[in-house]
């Protein structure tokens, strides 16, 4: 006789991140027992915050990213949108120190800067209130049987080394991914791994001083823009954080960086190239964060397939580590949970259904329509997050771009309507991607930014026509065709023409 009640199956998600957070609150909810092992310390004791500081203390959130936790938890969404910063355009910092404006979307629509350590603390608080949900800290993983469906972890605290069971395995661990490495003994994996010549230093403004005796700090720069200081091969970016501070990133070649060997070539450098951002950040803290901020690399991954049967899933950089100046590695990763969600409710994959050695066809069908339908659009935002890094340093300042700018938002208004996110947020719980042939124009930032209801690999695709029909016709021709010129050549000039 069966057994009336049966025991859920277990799902263990290998890293504690946002997306292994969300992933075990996707999993934990519609049944299966979630256990969580992350080879660090609780990033919520005090200890663990302390380390977290030399990393990059926000990140920036768009439509997708709040899309993926609208659908998977609702309640989440609403808290993080109540502690983000809206960031409504880039505000460019020209070497003579001028500022110039550049809004990302016609109708103010806005990416958010929010807290790394809020955001993460916060899923996992959310993903441990569930019943069915354990976490353990300071366990590292060693190796995977999948197909006995075991692994080996290491209790950092003990020493021990333990076996753990399991009937499915989430790799969420980062794009240095144990996961994905044991994977590769099992799948016929292509992998391919490429280190940009780029490095990137995290560096810190402090709040200003307040605007009366005994007041709050103030922010030394406009909150509400992502700030570049684009110079042609590297580039300054600053987010703002919620205690009136930014947080500052160098890119900038390898080459560039190990010239910068004594405080005084750091201070020269500095002064030559963001003159208007040294004295913001101070001298004394430029070169302590030198000191101190770890120099780090920006490298990108690609792979396929991301699974294996009915045992294993990677997900967020495990499977797609990408630079990030498209703003989208946090977004995608929380995409990822979203659209894997989907697909178990889509098969019916019932948690408490389990034959020991067997293979649960509808979970594995599942798994491998991710695999499927998701590379394309995983490939395809590696692709353009590379491809944004010319932008940011070094396009946003040139009349090219400016022109092309313009005539994409002249584009946009005459044919294409606006899309509210909060009339396709009911819909992204049930489908992944409700609009596979968006009607009109659509710029490429709006449609990868502030459309979930589009998929990156869409997005791209029409992105492409419309510049080839505009490579065909003539930039010209298209714009008085329009009868824009005018306007154009006007905004144009309004932008440049104070610079000579």
């Amino acid at each position: 006789m069966a057994d009336p009640s049966p025991t859920p199956r277990k799902a263990v998600i290998v890293g504690a991140g946002p997306v292994g957070c969300l992933a075990a609150i996707s999993l934990a909810k519609t049944g299966w027992n979630v256990d969580i092992y992350e080879g660090r310390p609780d990033m919520r004791l005090p200890s663990s915050k302390a380390a977290a500081q030399q990393r990059s203390i926000n990140l920036a959130i768009s439509a997708r990213g709040i899309a993926a936790i609208e659908a998977i938890q609702p309640s989440a969404a609403d808290r993080f949108l109540k502690a983000v910063i809206p960031m409504r355009g880039r505000m460019i910092h020209h070497v003579d120190g001028q500022q110039e404006s550049q809004t990302y979307d016609r109708d103010g629509q806005c990416i958010n800067s929010i807290g790394r350590g809020f955001m993460n603390e916060d899923l996992l608080t959310e993903a441990l209130a569930l019943p069915n949900v354990c976490a353990f800290f300071n366990h590292r993983v060693l190796s995977v049987d999948f197909d006995g469906r075991t692994m080996a972890v290491r209790d950092s605290d003990t020493g021990k080394e333990i076996e753990v069971p399991f009937d499915f395995c989430v790799g969420a661990d980062g794009s240095y991914s144990i996961i994905r490495r044991q994977l590769m003994r099992v799948v016929r994996m292509d992998y391919q791994q490429e280190y940009i010549p780029h490095d990137y230093l995290e560096l810190k403004m402090p709040a200003g001083p307040p605007t009366d005796i005994g007041g709050d700090p103030t922010y030394l720069l406009d909150p509400n823009h992502l700030h570049i200081w684009p110079r042609h091969t590297f580039m300054l970016i600053a987010l703002p954080n919620k205690d009136k501070t930014f947080t500052c990133t160098l890119f900038a070649p390898t080459a560039d960086f190990d010239l910068l060997r004594t405080p005084e070539a750091i201070i020269e450098w500095f002064s030559t190239n963001f003159p208007d951002a040294l004295p913001l950040i101070g001298e004394k803290a430029l070169l302590d964060d030198f000191a101190r901020n770890p120099r780090s690399s920006l490298m990108t991954i690609k792979a396929k397939p991301y699974h294996y049967k009915d045992r294993a899933i990677l997900l967020g950089d495990a499977a797609h580590a990408m630079v990030p100046f498209y703003g989208q590695g946090l977004n995608c990763g929380l995409e990822d949970v979203r659209v894997l969600d989907i697909l178990l409710r889509e098969e019916a994959v019932d948690p408490d259904i389990s034959v020991p050695g067997e293979v649960d066809e509808r979970l594995a069908r599942a798994l491998d329509r991710y695999s499927a339908g998701r590379h394309e659009d995983l490939v395809s935002i590696c692709e353009l997050a590379m491809d944004n890094y010319v932008e940011m340093r070094h396009s946003v300042v040139t009349l090219a771009y400016l022109f092309r700018k313009t005539l994409d938002n002249v584009l946009y208004s005459l044919s294409a309507r606006s899309v509210p996110f909060s009339s396709v947020v009911p819909v992204l719980s049930r489908e992944a991607f409700p609009s596979p042939s968006p009607a009109g124009w659509l710029p490429l930032y709006t449609m990868v930014t502030f459309r979930p209801d589009i998929s990156y690999s869409i997005a791209r695709r029409k992105a492409r026509r419309q510049r080839k029909f505009l490579e065909y016709a003539g930039w010209a021709s298209v714009a008085a065709g329009l009868g824009v010129v005018s306007i154009t050549g006007l905004t144009l000039w309004r932008r440049t023409g104070s610079r000579g």
